[in-house]
C-alpha cells in the first residue's frame, strides 16, 4: 500500500483550482507558532488515534509535517485504519518544502 509523495507546487495547483481536498497537519503546537498554512486542519500526530472522525475517508487527504517523516507515518496509519490509500498523499518535503518553494513569507528552516 504506496503513499504517493505531491510536491508543494502540485498542492498549490490544487487548490488554486479549488480541489475539493483536505490538508492535515500533524506538527506540534509549538510548530505551528513557528509557521503554518491556513488552510490546513490540526491534528497533532500522537493525536491522530484518537481523533479519525476528524479526516475524512471521502476526500483527498495531504498530510504535512516539518520535512515529510512523521507526516509519512500519519499516511500509513490512516491507511491501515480503512482510508484508501489512493486518496492519501504526503507533502514531499513538508513546510519547509512549502517555504522554500511557494511561500518565502515562511521560514525554510527551524
Amino acid at each position: 500500500m504506496p503513499i504517493r509523495n505531491i510536491t508543494p507546487k502540485e498542492l498549490k495547483s490544487w487548490l488554486d483550482a479549488n480541489e475539493d481536498v483536505v490538508v492535515v497537519d500533524v506538527r506540534l503546537p509549538e510548530e505551528l507558532e513557528i509557521s503554518r498554512l491556513n488552510f490546513s486542519q490540526h491534528v497533532v500526530l500522537h493525536e491522530l488515534p484518537d481523533r479519525l472522525d476528524e479526516i475524512p475517508k471521502d476526500k483527498n487527504v495531504i498530510l504535512v509535517c516539518r520535512s515529510g517523516g512523521r507526516s509519512m507515518q500519519a499516511a500509513f496509519f490512516l491507511a491501515n485504519e480503512g482510508w484508501d490509500a489512493d486518496r492519501l498523499f504526503n507533502l514531499d518535503g513538508g513546510i519547509l518544502a512549502w517555504a522554500r518553494e511557494i511561500d518565502p513569507s515562511l521560514p525554510t528552516f527551524y
